[in-house]
């Protein structure tokens, strides 16, 4: 062997092994060993378990198991993230496009009643690829802008796949189709709570930060009683208030014409806002104590009142503090939101329970996965929000 040709060799190295790769890989092969599709006669009896080979035609099914095992290779090894990125989108495309393809192929002609829905396997294979697809945007640190426009182009991704009407032979979809009105109702009264909760806590929150900020004596009053509302499980809660809710509809004037009662939006919505309060008020606390004496001392020296730090020096710079509080607050309020359709407040939880009383798992997910797709996208815009303001709102 000439010296070059060694020297070639020592300069040439194979890939090493991704630690985050491996689980991930791990996890895809559990998906592909695990039940793609299931098969029900009706809409309630236990599904068939259906294999990959089984719950697509050869075709679609060879170049769906070719997608995987590159797919597991790329995450195993230290690629490029953006060949990862590439690679989990294609594969998450690929496994959404098949699982409509495969309902089509298993539902026998011009029967009403059978039900096919992704199995085990087919959410292992979401849940490996989409972190593999969080970990390369992680890794190609990303600004805040360009993270939003990936959410935005996957939304519409999204949406083209279910106008196309490939998706509408899952079992998920025909429960939709029967309830399409009901389910835009419960998706508005859901997002009314969830936002509309945070939204008052924000402007109560806020004040009362800033006030137990400047009174340390009431600050710790304050935050023990904050805690105490904390540690009540969220179904107490709610039970909790219909008692007093419903005393004051029916001795108030006009409350109960103001829609306060002891079942409904009014005891669901009190219940979102105290749960919101102390993060909101602790991260303004916590914000607040973080800004720089030098920047107080340097708006002292203006001659800037109290009232004018307070305005113009220190809550912008406790800003992104305050925000991830927020944050912090929807990301929970939206999930938790779904406890509100046993009190009659509705929401997405009316299909979760529904679904759960009548052991139809289908019906459970139209409630389950708009409520985390909502979570995780309100996570990923306030994160990118929070990022922004952190550096000066630089994109």
């Amino acid at each position: 062997m000439s010296n070059s040709q060694a020297a070639a060799i020592s300069r040439f190295s194979w890939p090493r092994f991704d630690k985050l790769g491996v689980l991930i890989a791990a996890i895809a092969l559990g998906g592909v060993v695990l039940p793609f599709m299931l098969f029900r006669a009706n809409r309630i009896v236990l599904g068939e378990p259906r294999a990959i080979f089984s719950a697509l035609p050869v075709p679609e099914a060879g170049v769906l198991a070719l997608l995987l095992a590159a797919g597991m290779l790329i995450a195993l090894l230290r690629f490029k993230p953006a060949l990862k990125l590439a690679a989990s989108l294609t594969i998450l495309v690929a496994l959404f496009v098949l699982v409509g393809r495969s309902a089509y192929f298993l539902t026998p002609p011009d029967d009403n009643f059978a039900r096919v829905s992704p199995g085990a396997g087919f959410w292992l294979l979401v849940f490996a690829f989409a972190l593999l697809a969080a970990d390369a945007l992680t890794r190609l640190r990303l600004k805040p802008w360009p993270r939003i426009g990936i959410l935005a182009l996957v939304a519409l991704a999204i949406g083209v796949l279910l106008a196309s009407g490939s998706l509408n032979g899952v079992s998920t979809l025909k429960e939709y189709a029967t309830r399409a009105d009901r389910f835009w109702s419960e998706a508005q009264t859901h997002v009314l709570l969830a936002f509309g909760s945070v939204l008052i806590a924000t402007i109560v929150g806020v004040p009362v930060g800033i006030i137990s900020f400047r009174l340390p004596k009431l600050r710790a009053a304050l935050l023990n009683v904050l805690n105490i509302v904390q540690t009540i499980p969220s179904i107490a809660l709610f039970g909790l208030l219909i008692a007093p809710l419903a005393w004051i509809a029916a001795t108030v004037p006009g409350a109960a014409a103001i829609g306060i009662s002891g079942i409904g939006v009014a005891p669901a919505l009190v219940a979102l806002f105290a749960y919101s309060l102390l993060p909101v008020v602790s991260n303004t606390i916590v914000g607040l104590q973080s800004v720089p004496e030098t920047a107080n001392d340097a708006a002292k020296g203006m001659g800037m009142t109290g009232a004018q730090r307070m305005g113009w020096v220190e809550l912008p710079l406790a800003f992104p503090v305050i925000l991830t509080g927020i944050r912090i607050v929807l990301v929970q309020n939206i999930g938790l939101t779904t406890i509100a359709a046993l009190i009659g407040g509705g929401g997405f939880g009316v299909f979760i329970f529904q679904g759960i009383s009548q052991t139809a798992m289908d019906l459970v997910l139209l409630g389950a996965v708009p409520t985390v797709v909502l979570a995780f996208a309100a996570a990923v815009v306030l994160d990118a929000f929070v990022e922004m303001t952190s550096t000066g709102g630089q994109p």
